[in-house]
């Protein structure tokens, strides 16, 4: 068959039309999904239809040395990808036949249309033109020019050689942050998206463990689920060196992801590959998936993180199935009692048709915490059940990072034992190092103790992985309990654009305002704060009551702590009586109910190294006293 040469830019066979220039391979009209490196091996062997092309010259026109790749493995996938697209057969092939160890042939029918012709005769006399000679001075030149050309071809392919060697290797960076966005859901079945962002949750969990590689946090990628955005714009939005995308099919009982590594700059093709697994061993998938991306980046790894990834075990299909809509119910709506229940249901539905489930128990520990949290469960109900699973899912698994960080908050918040908290904070990154709820964990805590410096070095880690409301949040408490009013202002209004009635956002805000004199700003928001159905009003009328009292407005701010001390809503907080009775100038009074509220070692009684409405209290004796017995004293 004979070499077509290039028409216009468009190479036709069958129902496809490959426009080369646009970068696009369509049929009947329709854009398909292929690009990158795959895209250009079909070029080439479209171009030289016909003719073997080896893997040596593709190599050289498409993986260089200072590729950060295997190019054996990079190849095969291509041809893969390609086939996959074309609805070809590597066994009867329609378009693309392998030749083993030489190389790739297109096989195919070409389109060789009058029109097309034309064009590409146009090309090539154009191009003809400029190298033709006079007949009679051909004879004359030839073989000075052969032998002239030869040497010049010689040393310049050396020196080629050399160059290429010695420094194009520094041209290309080495990728040293990722992120994975959300995988596509190519079942047909809308329902089955749940499974797919569930697999993307999984992979960023996995990939989140090698120690050189910075990976996004899920909140920050899921804003691009379905969106328009290029690869390079995307890259450059999250700062990262390289994205990772693919799809995932579940059908019957199989399962079957495709994920390839792109160069974020350039949206040049790195890798790709296809895995078809059952379902029962999604686990060791996930795992095996993010091994390769680990190998493909040249990510230093160390074998303890290389079995972490490699130990996963078979887990029941349905088992699975549960804990992701349990993982997705706890991750999107945390502070909702009835979504909390919900993950709570489909947690315990996955331990019960697998037992063995150790991501399940520390799933349903998280959903025991939170419930806490909101009050939708007793504190000492929560912390026991919490530990029970802590413990069965290490007994089962003492590699998995999210174990350790529960454990954190429970020693943090539950038990108020600092030392506890802060190994296990310490010890859940070491297992997941970009593990961003750990992060923001160790962060508070941090603040929370005084650790100004630690605290502001966890969040500048923080901004690398996450650009979500949750990050925001987290900069907040930090730098509430720094007492920093003017990085809270800057938190609080950033957390604001993304939630504009946060309630507790509107607080910080206000608490900004406050702590740098702007009194006014801070009423306003205080007030905003009130307007939300979610508000903690006895804690947020305090706070208005207490600039209200540094305008100068006494009265007003004494009737509403007095209309507050009769509300038996507020009564049922120690805490909130505290910094009332500390509104009213009522020390003895304040003073006892922190001891209460310290006693109780009550989720707001934290407050007490940070809030605004107890400076008053701070220079008295009894109250540096309870610090100090409490480990808290940062003087």
């Amino acid at each position: 068959m004979a070499t077509q040469p290039r028409a216009s830019g468009r190479l036709r066979f069958d129902d496809f039309e490959l426009d080369v220039r646009a970068g696009e391979l369509r049929k009947h009209g329709v854009r398909l999904r292929l690009r990158g490196q795959p895209l250009q091996v079909l070029e080439i062997l479209l171009e030289r239809a016909g003719d073997v092309v080896t893997r040596e010259e593709l190599q050289a026109r498409i993986w260089p040395v200072d590729t950060f790749v295997d190019f054996d493995h990079s190849l095969h996938n291509a041809i893969a990808r390609i086939r996959e697209v074309l609805g070809d057969s590597a066994v009867r092939p329609r378009y693309i036949e392998t030749l083993p160890r030489r190389g790739y042939r297109y096989i195919g029918p070409l389109d060789d249309s009058p029109e097309l012709a034309a064009e590409a005769g146009e090309d090539a006399r154009a191009e003809m033109s400029l190298v033709t000679t006079p007949a009679r001075r051909e004879r004359s030149l030839v073989l000075p020019g052969a032998l002239f050309l030869c040497a010049f071809l010689t040393v310049g392919l050396a020196s080629w050689i050399v160059w290429r060697n010695v420094h194009a290797k520094a041209a290309v960076p080495p990728i040293r942050s990722i992120a994975v966005l959300p995988l596509s859901n190519l079942s047909g079945d809308p329902s089955e998206e749940y499974f797919a962002d569930g697999m993307t949750d999984q992979l960023i969990t996995d990939l989140a463990k090698i120690g050189s590689l910075r990976v996004t946090s899920r909140t920050s990628v899921m804003q691009y689920k379905g969106a328009k955005k290029s690869l390079p714009e995307i890259a450059r939005e999250l700062n990262v060196d390289a994205i990772v995308e693919g799809s995932v099919i579940r059908t019957g009982q199989r399962v079957r992801v495709t994920a390839q590594l792109l160069q974020g700059r350039t949206d040049r093709h790195l890798w790709a590959e296809t895995y078809d697994r059952d379902p029962g061993d999604i686990l060791k998938l996930q795992g095996e998936v993010a091994d390769a991306i680990a190998q493909q980046v040249r990510a230093q790894i160390t074998p303890a993180q290389q079995a972490q990834m490699r130990r996963a075990h078979t887990v029941d299909p349905a088992a699975y199935d549960s804990y992701v809509k349990g993982r997705l119910y706890f991750t999107t709506e945390y502070t909702r009692p009835d979504s909390l229940r919900k993950a709570q249901h489909f947690f315990e539905d996955a331990i019960q048709k697998d037992p063995n489930f150790a991501l399940a128990y520390a799933g349903l520990a998280d959903t025991y915490v939170y419930l806490a949290f909101a009050g939708a469960m007793p504190k000492d109900q929560a912390s026991r059940s919490a530990r029970q699973d802590i413990a069965q899912a290490l007994q089962l698994d003492d590699s998995i990072g999210e174990v350790y960080d529960t454990l954190g908050v429970l020693s943090w918040h539950f038990d108020w034992d600092w030392d506890a908290a802060d190994r296990a904070f310490n010890h859940a990154l070491e297992l997941a190092p970009s593990y961003s709820c750990a992060l923001e964990d160790r962060a508070a805590f941090l603040a929370f103790r005084g650790r100004r410096s630690d605290a502001l070095a966890e969040i500048a880690k923080i901004d690398q992985l996450d650009a979500g409301f949750s990050a925001t949040q987290t900069e907040s408490a930090t730098y509430y309990d720094l007492r920093d009013y003017p990085r809270l202002i800057e938190a609080s209004r950033r957390g604001l654009l993304l939630d504009p009635k946060n309630s507790w956002q509107h607080y910080n805000l206000g608490a900004g305002y406050e702590g740098t004199g702007k009194l006014q700003d801070a009423i306003a928001e205080y007030r905003k704060a009130m307007e939300s159905p979610d508000a903690d009003l006895p804690h947020t009328t305090v706070a208005l009551a207490h600039a209200y009292a540094a305008m100068g407005r006494k009265a007003e701010a004494e009737k509403m702590l007095r209309d507050l001390e009769r509300d038996p809503k507020a009564a049922a907080s120690p805490y909130t009586m505290a910094t009332i009775y500390a509104g009213l100038g009522e020390k003895d009074k304040a003073l006892a109910s922190l001891e209460r509220a310290c006693a109780e070692k009550s989720f707001d009684a934290e407050g007490l190294t940070s809030d605004v409405e107890l400076d008053s209290l701070r220079s008295d004796p009894r109250f540096q006293d309870l610090l100090r017995r409490l480990g808290l004293d940062q003087s």
